[in-house]
């Protein structure tokens, strides 16, 4: 009897567990924005207004980083493209141990901006954003606006020098100051790419923007904000 006892014990036990589950998975589910899957990158990613066509409340976002940081919504954009091409959930690729055997990621960069733990950690401290997420391209724009916004105070780079701001983001403000970047032919590459790529979206916003500014359901020009 005592062992019939304890089987059922078992088979209730692993019931509970296997429904606390189930409510977990139900409820991480029903939560707003934790879908399980992640949205598609924009098919262009060479024009901005393309970009914020499929997605306008891109736009909303970086906006309301560049009021709230300073960084230029274009830099924002430019950042995000070279970090991750648009992908929410992107990380970088394991190593490899033996030459095929999956090892370690090289960082703990994630989602849009790419940013890695420790300096997250930072960012949810302090601008109080203790539950953003790197997946979230709110969460991420206003990243890169706060990013920037330090990097400003601590080496005196311009908001509007996407190059250099990309250079500390790589390299981080320490790293900058110390010149780091000037032995690393290939980071120099990227800053460039993204300085061109923010130009460029600059120079493209600059011709549509007025429809995103007028999106939303009680929004009418002039009156957009």
């Amino acid at each position: 009897m005592a062992h019939l006892r304890l089987l059922d014990f078992l088979s209730q036990a692993r019931e509970r567990r296997l429904s606390l589950r189930f409510l977990a998975a139900t409820l991480l589910l029903a939560l707003p924005g934790c879908a399980m899957l992640a949205l598609a990158p924009p098919d262009n990613q060479s024009n901005v207004c393309e970009i914020f066509r499929e997605q306008p409340d891109w736009y909303d976002y970086a906006r309301a980083s560049e009021e709230k940081w300073g960084t230029p919504i274009a830099t924002q954009m430019a950042f995000i493209q070279r970090e991750s091409s648009f992908r929410s959930h992107v990380k970088p690729p394991r190593q490899t141990l033996l030459g095929f055997i999956p090892w370690t990621r090289p960082s703990s960069a994630y989602g849009y901006a790419q940013a890695q733990d420790p300096v997250w950690g930072e960012y949810e401290a302090d601008a109080g954003r203790l539950f953003a997420r790197r997946t979230h391209m709110k969460h991420a724009t206003d990243f890169i606006g706060w990013y920037n916004a330090r990097t400003r105070r601590m080496t005196g780079v311009s908001l509007h020098n996407p190059r250099h701001l990309y250079l500390a983001y790589h390299e981080g403000q320490g790293g900058y100051r110390r010149g780091s970047w000037r032995g690393k032919p290939a980071v120099q590459r990227a800053a460039g790419q993204v300085e061109r790529t923010a130009t460029r979206y600059r120079s493209q916003l600059a011709a549509c923007e007025a429809e995103f500014r007028c999106d939303g359901l009680l929004e009418v020009w002039p009156f957009c904000r």
